[in-house]
């Protein structure tokens, strides 16, 4: 998978990039990524990337000329451009496997400053917003879309990993400990120092749909829930309803 981020600020995003997991994507050939300056596609002779908007306001806006440019020298026939946009779709698990699954090359466009000249969206399949919360620029929202697909792209993680995450099965993560077993009163549960598997299995997947009911109804699905699951959650609703 390859990503191209157009950003203004090159370094923002080259240090997340040099490390952990997306470092080791990247050695491994998993991922390819390419940092393009748009500052480096201005035509005005100082360099200039933003201007005041026609019609008055405060904040300036990033000129569209340099962006298209800067788009241009990187877009193939198959590419997906994504602007990163407080007023584009929420950015969701799901959309991270339809972009992994459909796509080989992403181009993300990261703002800043008051937006973009709305004509850009000329030039854009899609708009991304990481939720309704703003944020000074667009390389954070970037960087947590490149992390999120990396992590699904086979052999970047294990798949034991991976089938355990928060959102994989539209259920939260069980909770984890280590040590100490006690902390001031705070001890880990028996069942998970007890050496029994099948009961550490168990007790864990009844954790995740009780994550899940308190801190995210929203996300169950019970169709997609296993037989067992289903007893899980029926038990725990009846318990909830007492």
């Amino acid at each position: 998978m390859k990503f191209s981020i157009l950003t203004l600020f090159p370094n923002l995003v080259e240090s997340y990039l040099s490390e952990s997991i997306m470092k080791r994507a990247q050695e491994k050939n998993k991922i390819d990524i390419e940092i393009i300056d748009i500052r480096s596609f201005a035509t005005s002779p100082h360099n200039q990337v933003d201007d005041y908007q026609y019609g008055g306001g405060k904040g300036m806006v990033l000129m569209i000329e340099p962006i298209v440019l800067a788009l241009e020298s990187v877009k193939k026939d198959h590419s997906l451009v994504a602007l990163l946009s407080p007023q584009g779709k929420t950015w969701n698990q799901g959309m991270s496997k339809k972009i992994c699954r459909e796509y080989k090359h992403l181009i993300l466009i990261a703002g800043h400053y008051e937006g973009f000249d709305e004509r850009i969206l000329n030039f854009v399949d899609i708009e991304l917003s990481i939720g309704d919360f703003v944020i000074t620029g667009g390389e954070l929202a970037a960087l947590v879309v490149v992390d999120s697909i990396t992590r699904i792209i086979p052999g970047v993680i294990t798949s034991e990993s991976y089938l355990q995450e928060t959102f994989e099965n539209n259920l939260l993560d069980f909770p984890v400990y280590t040590k100490p077993i006690d902390f001031r009163g705070f001890k880990v549960p028996e069942v998970l120092t007890s050496g029994h598997h099948k009961n550490i299995e168990n007790f864990r997947q009844e954790q995740a749909l009780k994550n899940t009911l308190l801190k995210r109804p929203d996300l169950l699905n019970e169709q997609k829930l296993s037989d067992y699951q289903k007893k899980i959650y029926q038990k725990i609703k009846t318990e909830g309803d007492k």
